[in-house]
């Protein structure tokens, strides 16, 4: 047995003007919520910066002393790690915790990348250069006409945007 589908629309939540004045008025009440959402917004951004400096130097602190303790425990474990760790194991545990030696994966760190890129290309190692093909949208605005009826461009214009701006006086 076939069954019927029903669209269900919600019925919408916005409120629209029925008259100019009672537009005005919602412009205005726009203005009063906006203004209200960035006090609000102020009035948090004010409260994170007096958490932050608060904490600021009990985490500061605690910082010091999590470095100061890495810093003698790795000291300690180096200074005995034949003991630590017998022949090719990388780490150990201690009852409370476990330190561990792990050797990196190669990286490569460029310092002076123009200089590099030009090096490679006088030598001839051209394979290590990466080069970026893109579209470059800004000339292809500039010349319109040269890329008519290339499929997957199209020139988007004559867009409007609806813009709500509710006057108000910046306070000196």
């Amino acid at each position: 047995m076939a069954t019927k589908s029903k669209l269900k629309s919600t019925a919408s939540k916005v409120e629209i003007p029925q008259t100019r004045e009672q537009c005005a008025a919602m412009i205005k009440r726009l203005g009063d919520a906006q203004r209200q959402f960035e006090a609000s917004r102020a009035e948090m951004n004010t409260a994170i910066a007096d958490i932050t400096q608060r904490y600021q130097p009990v985490l500061a602190f605690e910082d010091s002393e999590i470095v100061a303790l890495q810093k003698g425990i790795q000291t300690w474990c180096e200074a005995n790690r034949v003991s630590l760790c017998p022949k090719d194991i990388k780490s150990a545990n201690l009852v409370t915790g476990e330190v561990a030696w792990r050797i990196r994966p190669p990286s490569v760190r460029v310092t002076g990348a123009d200089s590099v890129i030009e090096t490679l290309r006088r030598l001839g190692l051209v394979q290590f250069i990466r080069t970026k093909d893109e579209i470059n949208k800004d000339a292809i605005l500039n010349d319109p006409q040269a890329v008519t009826g290339v499929a997957g461009i199209a020139i988007v214009s004559g867009v409007e945007d609806f813009v709500i701006q509710p006057f108000q006086q910046e306070a000196v």
